[in-house]
């Protein structure tokens, strides 16, 4: 059975996919009432699950009137999409960093479930344990080197 945060992120994937623009724009009490929980549990979900790592900007406005807009940054054509991954990753990458590029190709459908869990494997502190700033580098190395070889 999935839990609450799961049904609020699919409603929101689902019409940011329904969306022209790619964007949505909710109030967090309408949200919450709608799935009668509370606020802070919308603000979860998007702090956690619509983060710049996955491929989301959030924009929020407090008060009377406010909103939060969730827009998807889209990843660049397959011909630059070498290029934007070189800029990406750089000489050095952490492990939430790492894990939310893999996850915004999986989304994008450049990687499948099965080469996002091998990826995420091989690039996890547990896997590479060295001390920092080595972890990092190499954890850069392998992912340029994976990413190179399933999208070349």
């Amino acid at each position: 059975m999935r839990n609450i945060s799961d049904i609020i992120e699919q409603y929101l994937k689902g019409i940011l996919h329904e969306s022209p623009e790619g964007t949505v724009e909710i109030q967090r009490n309408d949200l919450a009432d709608q799935f009668s929980c509370v606020p802070s549990q919308i603000n979860y979900v998007i702090s956690t699950r619509f983060t710049l790592e996955k491929g989301y900007l959030v924009e929020s406005k407090r008060g009377g009137g406010g909103y939060i807009r969730i827009r998807r940054i889209e990843l660049p054509g397959p011909t630059s999409l070498h290029t934007h991954l070189h800029k990406t990753i750089g000489n050095e990458m952490g492990q939430t960093a790492a894990e939310g590029l893999i996850y915004q190709l999986e989304e994008a459908r450049f990687l499948n479930r099965r080469e996002a869990a091998l990826m995420r494997a091989a690039i996890s502190r547990e896997v590479l344990m060295l001390k920092l700033p080595e972890r990092d580098q190499l954890r850069a190395r392998i992912m340029k080197a994976m990413l190179i070889s399933l999208l070349g």
